[in-house]
């Protein structure tokens, strides 16, 4: 059994995650270009994945998922920014265009 301060954390988590999550669904919609709509996925739907996941390995109060949800956290951390990194210069190499109010592009060489 969990104890309330436990369960209060796990809860605080839990809204935390959810707003990140939220943040980053926002960002989907609302962001003009695919370049700042992955930076909104990438990094805020990590740390809102993240935090969810933290949130369930303490709930589970079990050694074992507790470490699943850590590795979890860790392969979203090593592979999401990663992965949106190069879907970005992909789509910088095909040609996807900036937003036009863009002030520079980095990747001009």
């Amino acid at each position: 059994m969990i104890s309330l301060l436990a369960a209060l954390g796990v809860a605080a988590l839990m809204i935390v995650g959810a707003l990140f999550s939220l943040i980053a669904a926002i960002g989907l919609n609302r962001l003009p270009d695919l370049y700042t709509r992955m930076h909104a996925a990438s990094k805020a739907g990590t740390v809102g994945s993240g935090l969810l996941l933290l949130a369930v390995g303490l709930h589970a109060a079990d050694v074992a998922t507790f470490g699943r949800a850590v590795a979890g956290i860790v392969f979203f951390v090593l592979t999401a920014p990663v992965s949106a990194h190069l879907l970005a210069r992909a789509a910088h190499k095909v040609g996807y265009p900036l937003w036009s109010k863009s002030v520079r592009d980095d990747m001009i060489r």
